[in-house]
């Protein structure tokens, strides 16, 4: 659990570092904010001490400089595509990120739809964001797009676009996913602001790949992993050796891309202001880690845990997909193994000893802790109780939770509720232990302990419940499983 990153650091170099991008264009910048705004728990993993809303947190200390653009593809919402790590529709993200940045006091200039050709479900959209007070804008599709550049950059391309009239230095455009269009709509805006002589920029901020870390660094490795089903590639940015003799990390679609882009500037603004990709980044991650010995072990574990989820998400589509395969690859390249997480071991071997599925987790000081199912509870539920009672300092033969507080939940669930498995689940088993608090000091002592299960990694020698899966991610708590369900059978929920 050793700490690998700068947190307060990063937050001021990397505000200091778009301040002065924004000064180099003249006063107005259309930064393209690639991956998550808040919530970035990926960095949070492979780099220890980064806070999942840092960046939130450097757009802060812009105060009131700050605009946002939401960018979603029409297309993306006629056909209702779904964030797979929240479980709601690309709209619904987009109303989401717009509900978190007001609250955080952010001004929401607008909502682009991109890709827009008269869509039905584009048309409702716009039509709910106007009952919403919500200002919207259509970018149409261009023709030869991105590399047919006179039909790019002029008025039946560019031109063709509604201009979003901004009032801020810095116009953060973000989106609710990949592919949603927020290059587009930054270089759109530029052709418009030339058009009306205004002077602006153009900037992209991504945290990963880290541009002067190894190409074979984990970090670097670990985002390759994250991306594997969209086709990124991390590769050396031929571009910035030729200008500059000196060695850069990019991927490979800005590379692609890169050729273009230039072209675009240059008939513009006249010249491009960039000489490769990664010039065009604002990225000062690598300034900030501390301990590069502990961002690279958590590096290493996220690459494993990558690998177990694309396994567990082949079993459920029941065919060998392509995102395995490259994991894999990943993983050799990395030279590493399931025993960079002694999590996996452990439960494997609990399970291979009692017969029972079974699940482990490492505690801060390294300590493993494991649990299995039993005609009570299942194995997250158990594996949890067992940890608590182990950072409480609480007898292992302690039972917690008795048979009488743990059978008339069961009862309710079986008599009442409809459910066929008797066996509590985590969350039960934690609103149990709430409940017991009030008379049991033991119970008491076990729930303060919640909050260092936290960067905890666990492991499960079965697909657990979408239920304890959730409870998990919700404690902090890193968890991977064997590709295999508890039982078989053709329908799992």
């Amino acid at each position: 659990m050793r700490i690998g990153f700068d947190n307060d650091k990063y937050v001021k170099i990397q505000s200091e570092r778009i301040q002065e991008r924004i000064a180099e264009f003249g006063g107005k910048l259309y930064l393209e904010f690639g991956g998550k705004l808040f919530d970035d728990y990926h960095a949070s993993r492979v780099l220890p001490g980064f806070k999942p809303d840092s960046k939130i947190h450097m757009l802060q200390s812009f105060g009131g400089d700050v605009e946002i653009i939401v960018a979603i593809c029409a297309a993306d919402i006629e056909k209702n595509k779904q964030r797979g790590d929240l479980g709601i529709s690309y709209d619904e993200e987009a109303l989401r990120l717009m509900d978190v940045f007001s609250s955080m006091g952010f001004y929401v200039g607008g909502v682009v739809i991109t890709q827009y050709e008269n869509q039905p479900g584009a048309d409702s959209f716009r039509r709910k964001l106007t009952s919403l007070g919500i200002r919207s804008y259509l970018h149409y599709p261009i023709k030869g797009y991105p590399h047919n550049v006179n039909d790019i950059v002029c008025e039946s391309g560019y031109g063709r676009n509604e201009y979003i009239e901004t009032t801020r230095p810095l116009v953060v455009v973000t989106a609710p996913g990949p592919g949603s269009g927020k290059m587009a709509t930054c270089l759109s805006q530029l052709y418009h602001d030339f058009k009306r002589g205004i002077p602006s920029g153009y900037a992209k901020f991504e945290t990963f790949p880290v541009w002067n870390l190894p190409l074979n660094h984990p970090v670097n490795q670990a985002y390759e992993a994250a991306t594997a089903d969209l086709n990124d590639i991390n590769m050396i940015d031929p571009y910035h050796l030729e200008a500059y003799g000196v060695t850069a990390v990019n991927y490979n679609r800005d590379v692609e891309i890169f050729p273009v882009m230039r072209s675009m500037f240059e008939k513009l603004l006249g010249q491009c202001p960039y000489a490769s990709p990664t010039d065009m980044g604002v990225n000062m991650i690598k300034e900030c880690i501390i301990d590069d010995e502990a961002c690279q072990e958590a590096s290493k574990r996220e690459i494993i845990r990558r690998l177990y989820s694309a396994q567990v998400e082949a079993k459920r589509a029941g065919v060998e997909t392509e995102t395995v395969r490259k994991l894999e690859l990943i993983v050799k390249r990395a030279g590493i193994g399931p025993e960079i997480i002694p999590a996996i071991g452990a439960a494997l071997l609990r399970e291979q000893t009692t017969g029972a599925p079974a699940g482990a987790i490492e505690l801060p000081d390294g300590t493993l802790i494991t649990g299995k199912t039993s005609s009570l509870l299942g194995a997250a539920a158990a594996l949890i109780l067992n940890a608590l009672k182990a950072l409480a300092g609480i007898p292992k033969e302690l039972k917690l939770l008795p048979p009488e507080v743990i059978e008339p939940i069961t009862q309710l669930k079986l008599n009442h509720l409809g459910h066929h498995n008797p066996r509590l689940h985590t969350d039960e088993v934690l609103i149990a232990l709430c409940v017991s608090a009030a008379s049991n000091p033991g119970a008491e002592l076990a729930q303060q302990q919640l909050s260092k299960l936290k960067g905890c990694d666990a492991h499960f020698s079965v697909i657990p419940s979408a239920v304890d899966e959730k409870i998990y991610k919700k404690l902090g708590i890193n968890i991977s499983c064997e590709p295999k369900y508890e039982v078989h059978k053709l329908y799992h929920k």
